[in-house]
This record gives structure tokens, C-alpha cells and sequence, in this order.
């Protein structure tokens, strides 16, 4: 029942991406198409993504404390519908509304989700188990704009290959509705090990214990220092590295490696366990060397290297999370680690757009001083374990 659980939620979840990948791929020249500036473009993106991550704190605390996981998780889902309603819109204003909604809607299910997943993942590895949802996952994310593509080009409007993406969106809905009704409680599905009856006979309701308040300065500072895929990208374009046309190829690349790459993470983590984090500083020095040179082949290697370092952001960052925690408090746990890891992102996309500006070389120093800070951390977590 637990790997089918998971099979079902990576379907869920494939199905999600199809509906609003598919859709943000083209959110920019759709609310341009009526009439938003690129300023109000960027304010209702960059809002969308902050709710997108904070709104998930308050969403792991409620499904913690009224234990609604299924209902709020639903919920969630249910706001997908938002995007083709986004094919009724007639102004950015009203069209701003759908994106926000459909970005609320991923951070009021994520904790939830990410919690009953959890409970399941406890029986094939925690890592494996969510390898699996990362690598389906994954294949929504690249069809999902492909689909979209499909249905503009067959309508030959916005506003009904927007209304086309019902079809996706109704089938994840049927599809969780159809997981709650196979699992009602998820709960049952992890086994009581040793280890963790020992924490909840201590405090079954701590969150901030030593391990988790390392474990998030980690997560804080490894994620602060990785350098996103649009700074990528501009550097691309801005020293005339890569053509324009291959950038979204690249990034095509990319993904795949991450649904590819999030099997053998997650199989590499059940079986070494915490150490297997160390990678992310690792890889992450090496992508900010390799991805702010001149050199066509060196960029190309440093797409594929994020694509790796993202496979494992979300894979066994999140694995980790399960096993640190008790089943008790993990939906608020997955809310503080999904709002870290957003206010992460937004604080080294603002500090590396800035730097980068000025010199690439501080841009270099700024990312690799972070991913430093992060490995001091990673060895207190570490230290914090054996307490």
C-alpha cells in the first residue's frame, strides 16, 4: 500500500505540473497580451512566488494542529481550477487574481502533502520514496508546457489553451479524491522505529530542537548560495555564451536530469544517510565557478550540475525533514522548512542579481562564502544527532 500511495501522489502530482507549468510558461506574455507593464509582471510573479513559499508555514501548522491533512491537502488542489479561469480573464487585474490563487493553492497542499507522503516513504526509504514523486513529478513539469504549446497552437489564443488545461486539472483533483478515499489515514502507514518512539516519549510536540534549528541554518545558507537559473541564463545571454534559442533546450536538459538524478539521490541517502548533504554545498561551489565562465562547454556542464543540485533540494532536503522529526509536528516542520527555503531563494536571487552587476568575481565570493557558512552548519547538525 505505501509504494502505491507514493505511485499515486507522483501521479497527483505530475498531473499538477502538466496543469500549472504548462501555464506559468507563459504567464508573462499573457498578462502582457493584457496590458501589464513588465513592472507589474514582476510584482505579480514575485508576489505569487512569496505566497507560493511563506503561506506554507501557517498551512503546516494548521494541518499539524487540526490533523485535516486530507481536507486541506484537497484544498490545495482544488485551486488549480484557477487556471483555466485564467482563460475568462478580460484584464491583468483579474488574471493577477487566478495566478495568486493558483500559487496559494501549491503552499496550502505542499505540507500536507509532503507529511502523508512521508509517513509512507518510511517503508521503501525516505529518500527513495521521495525520488520516486520527484522523478514522476519531473515528467509532468517537461509535458506540462509541451501541452500547453498544444493547445495554443490548436486554438490559436490564450484564453482557450488556458481553458484546455481543465482537463489536467479536474484529473488531479479525481486523483487525489480517489488517494484519500484508497488511504483515509496515512499515519497508519509508518512503522513505529526505536528511534523515533524514544523522541516522542521525550517531547512529541518540540520543533525546535538543536538538530532542526542546524539542519534549517544549513538548508538557509546552501540555498542563499545557489545561484538560480535566470542569473544563469542572463549571464548566458549577457556574454554571449550560449545562443538564445538553446537556453530553453538547456533548461529542457535540465529537468531531466533532475527526475533522472532524484532515484539515485534518494537511493545514495537511504543508504549513507545524513552524509549524503554534503553534496549540496559541494556541487553548489562548483556550479557558481563553472556557470560564471566564458566557456560554451563549461556553461552547458554547469545546466546540467543545477539540474543535479535542484534533484537533490528536492528530494533528500525534504527526506531529511521525515527524519528528523516526529509524525506529530511534521506538517508544521514541512512549513518552516518550505518558508526557509522560499526566503532562501529570494535573498540570494536579490544579493546575486545585485553582485553580479557589479563584479562576477563577488558574485563567485558571495556564493561561495554562503555554501562555507553551510558546511559549518552541516557539521553541528551532524554533531546535534549524537545528542
Amino acid at each position: 500500500m505505501a509504494i502505491e500511495f507514493i505511485i499515486l501522489f507522483g501521479i497527483i502530482s505530475a498531473l499538477g505540473d502538466v496543469t500549472y507549468e504548462g501555464a506559468r510558461s507563459v504567464y508573462g506574455t499573457y498578462l502582457a497580451s493584457l496590458g501589464a507593464t513588465a513592472t507589474i509582471i514582476g510584482i505579480i510573479t514575485g508576489l505569487g512566488e512569496f505566497l507560493g513559499y511563506t503561506f506554507r508555514l501557517i498551512s503546516g501548522y494548521f494541518v499539524d494542529k487540526t490533523g485535516l491533512d486530507w481536507p486541506i491537502t484537497i484544498l490545495g488542489y482544488a485551486l488549480l481550477l484557477s487556471v483555466p479561469l485564467l482563460g475568462f480573464s478580460n484584464t491583468w487585474k483579474i488574471a493577477a487574481i487566478f495566478v495568486l490563487c493558483e500559487r496559494l493553492g501549491k503552499a496550502i497542499r505542499n505540507p500536507g502533502k509532503s507529511s502523508m507522503l512521508s509517513h509512507a516513504t518510511k517503508h521503501v526509504g525516505t529518500g527513495f520514496g521521495f525520488g520516486i514523486l520527484e522523478a514522476v513529478d519531473q515528467l509532468g513539469a517537461l509535458i506540462g508546457p509541451l501541452v500547453f504549446t498544444f493547445a495554443l497552437t490548436l486554438t490559436g489564443t490564450y484564453k482557450a489553451g488556458f481553458k484546455f488545461m481543465l482537463i489536467p486539472a479536474l484529473l488531479t483533483i479525481a486523483f487525489v479524491i480517489f488517494a484519500r478515499i484508497r488511504v483515509p489515514n496515512p499515519k497508519e502507514l509508518e512503522e513505529d522505529v526505536k528511534s523515533e518512539a524514544k523522541t516522542e516519549s521525550k517531547n512529541n510536540r518540540a520543533v525546535y530542537t538543536e538538530k532542526f534549528i542546524n539542519y534549517s541554518l544549513f538548508i538557509f545558507f546552501s540555498i542563499v548560495g545557489f545561484v538560480n537559473f535566470p542569473i544563469l541564463s542572463y549571464h548566458f545571454l549577457n556574454k554571449k555564451i550560449v545562443l538564445e534559442g538553446v537556453i530553453p533546450t538547456l533548461y529542457a536538459v535540465a529537468m531531466g536530469l533532475d527526475g533522472l538524478f532524484a532515484l539515485i539521490i534518494g537511493k545514495y541517502y537511504d543508504k549513507k544517510g545524513f552524509r549524503a548533504l554534503v553534496f549540496v554545498p559541494i556541487l553548489s561551489v562548483g556550479l557558481v565557478v563553472l556557470g560564471f565562465s566564458k566557456n560554451t562547454y563549461l556553461a552547458v556542464v554547469s545546466v546540467m550540475l543545477w539540474g543535479i543540485i535542484m534533484s537533490i533540494h528536492e528530494t533528500i532536503l525534504k527526506a531529511a525533514i521525515a527524519d528528523i522529526t516526529t509524525k506529530d509536528i511534521r506538517g508544521r516542520a514541512y512549513g518552516i522548512f518550505y518558508t526557509i527555503y522560499g526566503i532562501s531563494m529570494l535573498v540570494g536571487s536579490v544579493a546575486m542579481g545585485y553582485l553580479y552587476e557589479v563584479s562576477t568575481l563577488l558574485t563567485i565570493i558571495f556564493a561561495t562564502i554562503c555554501q562555507v557558512i553551510a558546511f559549518v552548519f552541516y557539521f553541528r547538525f551532524k554533531q546535534s544527532l549524537q545528542k
